[in-house]
């Protein structure tokens, strides 16, 4: 079964959801958010910033599992979201990059009202690149995004686009990337629409710039939230590998999701099936967790440990949270010691089950992030949002 989430780029070796599959509709990861900075953080919650979440049980927050997905805005379970992915918090509200939908939903965390911010859905959703307010936007399979607490940044996969959306009023504008043009083998760096990419998969800010998953690039890309100016901040453009080394003498494999603490950046290597960590003062890239080329489950310290296919990560400032698409599973790393644990469901076992640990089961869970109490999952197979607590 292949995927649904694409990318535009059908002739290349994309990451699907489940493997690697050259798609007809492709889409190269992403998603993720709840992502910090040292201090006054609010995708962590501002104080909790390093205080380690203790979370283990699994509920259904928005959206019914089963069935074929759709576009409908209600509270919780009367919700229904279209192949979910991007996630991200500014600890009162939970904002979904709602991929097959082309939209961007808003959950109020208190009450699991959901609604469309921007962007318009249809059955499915309406695809296109307008700027616009509320539903005259439109997006082409979002699949990440992140926030300064003020404005959206969406990772507007398909569109190659890095877009704004004023949180406010919903008014969405184009920060960086040129619609339809896709900056394949080059990677072409330069200000607002002069800037290049190719099937943006993952996205997070410092709340001065952001810092993006260029996936089909292999690259990490910088954007100047106040000018767009765009910059190649790791990786070789067109260049897969898995070197560590300085900003472009590194080399990726499709990444995607990626998370920072305000020092250094963790990134989801998911051709890798690894996590790099990049100090931002120095660019210097290394190997987190994970063996490089190896598809697995084990629970274990840095390389000894294995993912099959992760796409979603998120921090509490003291352990990083990974979303292991090709598991199923929800890990844990200490970000101090490297040690990987699952904490969240079973490997390669899916299923819509609520419950401690292993208890629960995922469908191709995808995009993760917290409100500095308690994680949110993407549940893109079930067309559901959970929560861990």
């Amino acid at each position: 079964m292949q995927s649904p989430i694409h990318t535009s780029a059908t002739i290349k070796l994309c990451i699907s959801i489940i493997a690697f599959t050259v798609l007809t509709l492709s889409g190269c990861g992403g998603g993720g958010g709840g992502e910090t900075t040292p201090n006054n953080t609010v995708q962590m919650g501002g104080a909790r910033q390093g205080i380690p979440l203790n979370v283990n049980t699994a509920s259904t927050f928005a959206g019914t599992p089963g069935g074929v997905g759709g576009a409908h805005d209600d509270s919780g379970a009367a919700a229904i979201f279209y192949y979910p992915q991007g996630l991200t918090s500014d600890g009162t509200n939970l904002y979904v990059a709602d991929t097959y939908n082309h939209t961007i939903r808003k959950i109020v965390i208190a009450t699991a009202a959901v609604t469309t911010l921007a962007g318009f859905a249809g059955t499915p959703g309406v695809s296109g690149s307008t700027n616009g307010t509320g539903n005259t936007a439109r997006f082409w399979l979002p699949q990440a995004l992140t926030t300064d607490g003020i404005n959206l940044y969406v990772a507007d996969t398909n569109n190659h686009t890095i877009r704004k959306v004023v949180i406010a009023t919903g008014q969405v504008t184009t920060l960086a990337g040129l619609a339809g043009t896709s900056g394949e083998s080059d990677s072409t760096d330069g200000t607002g629409a002069t800037a290049r990419f190719d099937s943006p998969a993952g996205i997070t800010t410092d709340n001065t710039n952001l810092y993006v998953s260029d996936s089909l690039n292999h690259t990490i890309r910088k954007v100047v939230i106040a000018t767009g100016e765009t910059t190649t901040f790791a990786g070789l453009a067109d260049t897969p590998g898995s070197s560590d080394d300085v900003r472009e003498l590194a080399t990726f494999n499709h990444p995607t999701s990626l998370t920072t603490d305000g020092s250094s950046l963790y990134v989801l290597d998911t051709g890798n099936h690894t996590i790099r960590k990049i100090a931002i003062g120095t660019g210097n890239v290394t190997l987190l967790a994970g063996m490089v080329g190896t598809q697995g489950a084990l629970d274990g310290i840095g390389t000894s440990a294995s993912f099959d296919t992760p796409e979603g990560i998120t921090t509490d400032g003291a352990n990083l949270f990974v979303v292991d698409n090709g598991s199923h599973i929800i890990r844990k790393v200490v970000i101090a010691t490297r040690a990987v644990t699952t904490i969240m469901g079973v490997e390669g076992k899916i299923g819509s089950a609520n419950g401690i640990g292993a208890l629960a089961t995922f469908n191709r869970p995808y995009g993760i992030a917290s409100d500095g109490t308690r994680l949110y999952v993407a549940d893109t197979y079930n067309h559901t949002i959970r929560k861990i607590q």
